[in-house]
């Protein structure tokens, strides 16, 4: 690979890590709210509670994983096709469109000019830079696909009927996926928002923009999930010093999660009036068939780290699992975050359920199942990804790995109470996207439990401090050279076990389209032809 994608890759990273940090930041103000310490008024740049949480919902959710996804995805797609991006110059020109996307973004996310949330739902009005800076940001992960295709033509012409690498593959199918479900966000802004936030006209409409944002909001989960599914896949089985279980089994998971993630949206919308009830069923059973490629990954990741772990001694059902090389912080992180998302997963199911859905709905539950998806299977993840990822890009070792080991023990800890806690209060009713500290409505047995939000998320902030501190001090003091980076993993079952269609696009893209078009084309069209664009904006903080 090149200097200059090795720039590039930091250059995202760098950018996700700023992110990161903010949203940190932000995140430890909402947990000392809860437990009834408000900082809020004391700092001298946050206005509210809710600017605070729109801060670290957008810093943590939004911009944290695109930006490190941008990075690390195209790298690894660079040294699994053993060729340079095709273009270094679309590269650089899409770094400096998303970065200039997020500055035009957080001019008024910092003025208290955008505190509508990650979510964005109107009649809560932005300004108009918001809007824009954020479709800029999605146009660029769109030219970052299209830097994708022409490096895999490109290799693909070099080397005609060998199967594409499982994790270039992996990265294809993320970015087509995302690219398809990105379609709803960019109609949202496109046609609603930004001409709205710009005076052009009246009003909006909040149903339709609901579902133009659910359209992408839910696949968005995939988004994050899938990068950290390749290092699943790819990395962590050599890691553990096994073999990939099955490469034609992880490509069938991807192939499914790109035709599977868009159509179920409606999952978020049980609540919605406006949207017929036997589609809300239909999108109810896609969510559910969207876990099974979920099960297929937990199954061939967990065999693919047990052949690691027997071949280094481990015995037994479960004993086995105690040989794993727990001393790299890298392995570790990726080992725990999977074991948190199988909470995650499960909780996932509940979401999905009509009935159940309706009695966790809007509640802290769901923030606590966030927090075991993004907060943990992805960040977590990435987390460990870096502690090889940096130190191959800056030429220095990782500063200490024990600091590491720490670092990802007391993410794991922090999480497990701060996210349990979550779950149990929105099972005891209390409602998320709200400062529970000044409600004339504290229930005694929530008020018993909000300390343990604030102790979880005080020690996952250490947990944060501390990986940038390593970070760090890994770029400015550590002299020692860098290791060789994680190799790809081998297959026990390879890619020419795999039926040639599992290396074609077309079928599975289109399948995409038709299934999108069954499970949203009649709301849509019923909305978009019946529906008044009357509702006026409010700037509520």
């Amino acid at each position: 690979m090149t200097r200059s994608e090795h720039r590039l890759a930091a250059a995202f990273l760098l950018v996700a890590f700023v992110s990161l940090f903010g949203g940190a930041l932000t995140g430890l103000f909402q947990a000392l709210e809860h437990a009834g310490v408000d900082v809020h008024p004391h700092t001298p740049v946050i206005r509210s509670y809710y600017h605070s949480l729109t801060l670290h919902g957008v810093l943590n959710v939004l911009v944290w994983t695109t930006f490190f996804i941008c990075g690390f995805v195209p790298f690894l797609t660079a040294r699994a096709l053993g060729r340079p991006l095709a273009s270094a110059g679309l590269a650089w020109g899409t770094f400096w469109l998303m970065l200039g996307g997020l500055v035009l973004a957080a001019i008024p996310l910092l003025g208290n000019a955008a505190t509508v949330m990650f979510t964005f739902y109107p009649p809560l009005k932005a300004h108009w830079a918001f809007y824009v800076g954020l479709t800029l940001v999605v146009v660029g992960t769109w030219l970052v696909l299209l830097n994708l295709v022409l490096t895999w033509r490109a290799w693909r012409a070099a080397t005609p009927g060998a199967r594409t690498p499982l994790a270039a593959f992996m990265a294809l199918a993320t970015f087509a996926m995302w690219t398809i479900a990105s379609l709803g966000i960019a109609a949202e802004m496109l046609v609603m928002l930004i001409p709205w936030s710009l005076g052009l006209v009246a009003g909006t409409d909040p149903l339709l923009a609901r579902v133009l944002f659910w359209f992408t909001g839910h696949p968005i989960v995939y988004f994050w999930l899938l990068p950290a599914y390749i290092s699943w896949y790819t990395l962590a089985p050599r890691q553990a010093g096994g073999k990939l279980f099955s490469d034609p089994l992880a490509r069938t998971s991807f192939l499914l999660f790109l035709i599977l993630s868009t159509p179920l949206g409606f999952h978020h919308q049980y609540t919605d009036p406006g949207i017929h009830t036997g589609w809300k069923l239909v999108h109810a059973f896609l969510t559910f068939a969207v876990f099974f490629p979920s099960l297929l990954t937990f199954f061939n990741v967990v065999a693919s780290l047990e052949s690691g772990a027997r071949a280094r001694g481990g015995r037994g059902w479960f004993a086995w699992f105690a040989k794993l090389p727990w001393g790299d912080p890298s392995l570790a992180a990726q080992v725990l975050a999977m074991l948190l998302f199988t909470f995650g997963g499960i909780g996932g199911l509940i979401n999905a359920s009509y009935n159940l859905n309706l009695v966790v709905h809007n509640t802290a539950w769901i923030v606590g199942h966030l927090h075991l998806t993004v907060g943990t299977a992805v960040t977590l993840t990435f987390m460990g990804v870096s502690y090889w990822l940096v130190p191959h890009l800056t030429g220095h070792a990782l500063w200490s790995r024990r600091l590491a080991l720490w670092q990802v023990w007391l993410w794991f800890g922090g999480m497990i109470v701060f996210s349990n806690t979550l779950h149990r209060l929105g099972l005891l009713g209390m409602p998320r996207r709200t400062m529970i500290g000044a409600v004339p409505y504290m229930q005694p047995e929530w008020k018993a439990l909000l300390p343990l939000v604030g102790l979880g998320g005080a020690v996952l902030f250490l947990s944060s401090m501390l990986f940038f501190l390593n970070l760090l001090l890994t770029w400015a003091v550590s002299r020692s050279p860098a290791g060789v980076p994680p190799e790809f993993a081998e297959a026990l079952s390879g890619p020419e076990h795999a039926p040639a269609i599992l290396d074609r696009w077309r079928p599975w893209i289109v399948t995409a389209f038709v299934l999108i078009a069954v499970a949203y084309g009649p709301t849509l069209l019923r909305l978009a032809l019946t529906t008044p664009f009357n509702a006026p904006g409010f700037r509520v903080w």
